[in-house]
């Protein structure tokens, strides 16, 4: 594939996570191998991520959500510090993306499900690339009055037409029947023609990776022994309170498992803590090698996450945020195809993990799952698809 010689890409992933920046990384260095100039806008963690790929970021205003110590999102509080705090920080991100695009000049502007960056450039008159799995988010409430109602209601009527200002939107999610986003893609038919499932956006592919062994050895695996991958992403906030329930039940598992813990932390480090059966790392370079060199991943519900432990064939247990729309969504997507199972943060403890484990190992149901979906050629190649998408923009 070539075409992006001479072209100048500005790429704006949210800032809220690692998930947005990891899967527009992959995208921003095939543009710059093929002779392309690229810059990042992004913010919070994000803005370490992206340097640790030697790529140019500017780190812009935050934007993010207030979140209760179970790590749920605290819609009441978010609800009201809006109207104070979001409102101003979005006109002043908006600003900061006006003006730094001003100054790049791109030919096309990149964002993953980034809003002030879509109406940046709409000011601008340039091309947008719309990277994202929820059209419609659903949106977590304890209380249901008409205030609410009316409320969530304008929110998403505005990100919707936000959304649709993109002149093209790639969904980086597999096809029907194996979407798993699916409760969040209720797109209008209005904007359904300019819409792109592209599939997983993965640098790596499992063919790829020959280091299964080497990790396995590096980590004091035997061969009796099953891995157990726990990749905790997510914003800090969020990620935190499992690290502190599952790093003590880590510890005391039996013997026949030994467990890695990312901690996700991009600055952190890559050395490992060897603690019993736990080895911690606070930042794994390419978490690519551990999905293929474990048995079972334990994670958030996060899109990303599940997307490459099914390409990778690796079941899941899955432990959502509480209260994130999203992540149960995501979660009811993976057991319904039969990839993984679920649990409530609250629900975890040591003997209700193990035995889990125990019976997902036990089974051969879902790695002939796994096996299965990926004997299936059409769930496609999201970087080839994502990058096919940027260049016919670029050329129309």
């Amino acid at each position: 594939m070539d075409g992006f010689e001479g072209s100048r890409i500005y790429f704006s992933p949210c800032g809220i996570g690692l998930g947005h920046a990891s899967r527009t990384v992959p995208i921003a260095e095939e543009v710059v191998r093929q002779g392309g100039e690229v810059l990042f806008s992004t913010y919070l963690e994000s803005v370490d991520y992206v340097r640790k790929f030697g790529l140019p970021v500017i780190a812009a205003p935050p934007i993010q959500m207030e979140n209760d110590p179970s790590g749920s999102i605290n819609i009441r509080s978010t609800t009201f510090s809006s109207l104070w705090k979001l409102v101003p920080a979005f006109m002043e991100q908006l600003r900061f993306e006006i003006h730094n695009m001003m100054a790049f000049k791109p030919d096309i502007v990149f964002s993953d499900t980034r809003v002030s960056s879509i109406y940046a450039a709409h000011f601008l008159r340039i091309p947008v690339v719309l990277l994202l799995n929820q059209f419609l988010p659903r949106i977590p409430r304890e209380e249901d009055t008409n205030f609410f109602r009316f409320f969530d209601g304008f929110v998403l009527t505005v990100l919707g037409r936000s959304w649709a200002l993109s002149d093209v939107l790639v969904i980086p999610d597999f096809p029907e029947p194996y979407t798993i986003s699916l409760d969040s893609l209720r797109i209008p038919r209005r904007v359904g023609a300019r819409v792109k499932l592209v599939g997983s956006i993965m640098p790596e592919k499992p063919q790829d990776n020959q280091r299964t062994h080497e990790i396995r050895e590096s980590l004091g695996v035997e061969e009796n022994q099953y891995l157990i991958y726990a990749g905790i992403s997510g914003p800090r906030a969020e990620k935190t309170p499992l690290i502190r329930i599952l790093e003590p039940i880590f510890k005391r598992f039996p013997e026949k498992y030994k467990m890695v813990m990312s901690l996700g932390i991009p600055n952190g480090g890559t050395e490992a803590i060897h603690d019993g059966n736990l080895t911690k790392i606070p930042w794994i370079e390419n978490r690519y090698e551990y999905l293929n060199a474990c048995d079972l991943v334990i994670s958030r519900g996060g899109h990303e996450t599940i997307m490459q432990s099914i390409a990778y064939q690796r079941p899941m247990i899955i432990i959502p945020v509480p209260k994130h729309p999203e992540q149960y969504g995501n979660a009811r997507r993976a057991m319904e195809m039969g990839v993984a199972r679920a649990m409530h943060q609250k629900d975890v403890n040591r003997g209700s993990l193990v035995a889990m484990i125990d019976k997902m190992l036990d089974s051969g149901k879902y790695r002939d799952k796994l096996r299965e979906i990926n004997s299936k050629e059409a769930l496609g190649d999201g970087l080839e698809g994502t990058l096919d998408t940027i260049l016919q923009l670029l050329h129309r």
